[in-house]
């Protein structure tokens, strides 16, 4: 299924209660935004989770679906609150209690790209801002909650993998001075948005295909974590970032050597993942 706002891919056969989504790795930039913007093609790529989800594409394999946004992060976040609007990017918007992603220029028309980079020149109407968010954010976010959705009534519980990858030098200091870099971060908002069970086997997953693993450190997860992870109902969210050294060349915004064979590596991490779900969802039919 192809619609403007996201790409949804279904397995031929549905087997799995984990449902893998990527709200970042949106490529289709609007003319309108190139022509107003003062960053050049390359630089406003700069905050995308650029092929993440071709990384994730074996899901479908594997019995769960995948849900990957088309328009990019720079015209709408998705992994933020539809309110989350910036009065010095918005005409028109009240300031209200301090919210420091919105302060910074993130909030859910980004104003500015990664390295605080300002994407306008000035501002943008409130109109136009509510257009975006009617037009993709909406969409995008009524997708993931029928999946979610779907995946109770089949199977009795639901499991999202919010996919993300991170800057290289975002990961510089995790785990402290001396210590490995992690190749993973898994956010689960320190517990609150999946249960121990279900956060311990995804981290084997990784950690069996030979990938360093931390979690909430520094990414604990953002609004799509905190929003759907809901795991006292059997809804639980997992966000995972990928450190984009394993994959791309960061500079270029483009894959490197290494990217097929990493592709295949996380192709056997993702099998293991939706069996999690199969067997949660057994696990449940025994109860």
């Amino acid at each position: 299924m192809r619609m403007a706002a996201f790409e949804l891919f279904r397995p031929a056969a549905h087997t799995s209660c984990v449902v893998f989504a990527s709200p970042h790795s949106g490529r289709d930039y609007p003319q309108a935004l190139l022509e107003r913007s003062a960053l050049d093609a390359r630089q406003i790529r700069s905050s995308e989770d650029a092929f993440v989800d071709q990384l994730f594409s074996a899901a479908p394999e594997h019995g769960a679906p995948l849900l990957a946004a088309r328009l990019p992060r720079a015209w709408v976040d998705l992994n933020r609150a539809a309110d989350e609007l910036d009065p010095a990017l918005i005409e028109n918007v009240a300031r209200r209690a301090h919210n420091p992603r919105v302060a910074s220029g993130l909030g859910v028309i980004p104003r500015v790209v990664a390295g605080g980079r300002p994407i306008y020149a000035g501002k943008i109407g409130l109109e136009e801002a509510r257009s975006r968010l009617d037009q993709c954010w909406t969409p995008y976010h009524t997708a993931l909650q029928t999946l979610l959705d779907e995946a109770q009534a089949r199977f009795g519980e639901s499991i999202l993998i919010d996919c993300h990858s991170m800057p290289h030098e975002a990961i510089e200091l995790a785990g402290g001075r001396g210590a490995a870099r992690p190749h993973v971060v898994l956010g689960d908002r320190y517990g609150a948005a999946a249960a121990p069970r279900v956060m311990a086997r995804i981290e084997a997953a990784f950690t069996d295909a030979g990938l360093r693993v931390a979690r909430n450190t520094p990414f604990a997860g953002a609004y799509v974590t905190q929003a759907y992870g809901r795991p006292a109902r059997r809804q639980h969210a997992v966000q995972i970032e990928i450190d984009r050294a394993l994959y791309m060349d960061e500079k270029r915004v483009a894959p490197h050597e290494g990217f097929e064979a990493f592709r295949a590596r996380l192709a056997g991490v993702i099998a293991e993942i939706a069996a999690i779900g199969r067997e949660e969802a057994g696990r449940l039919a025994a109860e």
